[in-house]
This record gives C-alpha cells, sequence and structure tokens, in this order.
C-alpha cells in the first residue's frame, strides 16, 4: 500500500488527513482495473475508474428522469463507491455464466479492507453506501443500477455491437438487463427498449 507523503499539516487531525490520503492512495489502483467494454470511439478497453466517473456524471445529467423525491446526491456517492472493490475482486463481465457467489465474497472483502482506510464515520458511510447499491431495495439503488446497465448499452451500440458480437450475447440476455433499468426509471427503461430493438434490426445479436 502506498503511504501518504511525510508532510505534516498546521491545524487539522493529522491522524484523520492522512487516513483520507492513504484511502484515496489506494483507490487510485481503479484506475489500472480494465472492463470488457471499449469507449464510445472503440480506440480501447475503459478502466473501471473511468466508468464510476461517467456514471456519475451520467447519474447527474439524467436527475430528472429517476423518480420524484430521488437523492441524486445519494447516487452519485453509490456510483462512485461501487466499484472500488474491484481493486483486489477484479471486474467480472456482465454475461459471465458462472457462480456469483466466489465473486460477491471477494468483493465483500474488499470492502472490508479498503473501505476501513478511511476515518470510522467516513468509513461507516462509504460501507452503508455501498451496502445499499448492492442490496438495490432503494429507489436511489435502483437508479444506479439503472445508469450503471445503460452505460455498456450505449458503448455497445456505438461500436457496431461490440461486447455483444465479440461474446456472442443474445437480445434475451441483454432484455434481461433493461428490466434493471426498468426498474430505476421509466423513461432511461424505454430508451434502452429502443436501443436494444435497434441493435437488434442491425444484427448485434448472436440469435
Amino acid at each position: 500500500m502506498t503511504e501518504p507523503a511525510p508532510v505534516f499539516a498546521s491545524g487539522v487531525d493529522n491522524e484523520r488527513l492522512n487516513a483520507q490520503l492513504r484511502f484515496l492512495l489506494e483507490v487510485d489502483k481503479l484506475k489500472r482495473i480494465l472492463r470488457r467494454g471499449l469507449l464510445v470511439d472503440g480506440s480501447r478497453r475503459e478502466n473501471a475508474a473511468e466508468h464510476s466517473w461517467h456514471l456519475a456524471l451520467s447519474a447527474r445529467t439524467f436527475a430528472e428522469y429517476a423518480p420524484e423525491g430521488t437523492d441524486i446526491d445519494r447516487v452519485v456517492e453509490m456510483l462512485v463507491l461501487h466499484d472500488i472493490v474491484e481493486i483486489d475482486a477484479g471486474d467480472t463481465f456482465l454475461f459471465d455464466q458462472v457462480d456469483p457467489g466466489p465473486q460477491a465474497d471477494r468483493e465483500r472483502a474488499a470492502a472490508d479492507r479498503i473501505f476501513a482506510l478511511l476515518p470510522a464515520d467516513q468509513a461507516e458511510r462509504a460501507r452503508e453506501l455501498w451496502e445499499e447499491f448492492e442490496a438495490c431495495a432503494t429507489v436511489e439503488a435502483r437508479f444506479a443500477h439503472a445508469i450503471d446497465h445503460l452505460s455498456p448499452m450505449l458503448a455497445n451500440w456505438h461500436n457496431e455491437g461490440g461486447t455483444w458480437v465479440r461474446f456472442g450475447t443474445t437480445r434475451a440476455q441483454v432484455m434481461e438487463k433493461v428490466k434493471l433499468i426498468q426498474e430505476g426509471s421509466e423513461a432511461l427503461g424505454s430508451y434502452a427498449t429502443a436501443l436494444v430493438d435497434d441493435a437488434d434490426r442491425r444484427g448485434y445479436f448472436h440469435d
């Protein structure tokens, strides 16, 4: 683990500041976790940090399509934090046909380690938000999941099928993810359905 530079600031709680710096230096590693999908322009694979940033900006941009009363600030926090566990657990492709149990265990262990680097109050909030996203039981978590699932669909459409074509994905598999988008946002779910219909006409699905 990279340690903060040995500098001490006056007028601040240096123990707290160093814990925060230690966390931020650790999560810088998210920049090197590569996802399967490409950037929209197809030039290279996307990394997990870029993905998280783009989701957070998407949530803010699409806030008007969230259910009434949705706390968008909470959604943005979730999306910034939700993939940090991939530093230890790695990325799992959306359509991998594997037992999700071992990956879930790795991610929980990663959450135990990484969020604990923060001061106790911030660690508690970060873990709470991560658990909320995973449970997908609140309106904010469902909207966050809608944003998270729409993002690779947009990239695949702009990349002439992208990972759908590369990994032989079927329309039925993608429509299962559209259901999750619909649960979080009726408007974005309607758009995702239209996007899949168009992708189908273009021959991007295995079936």
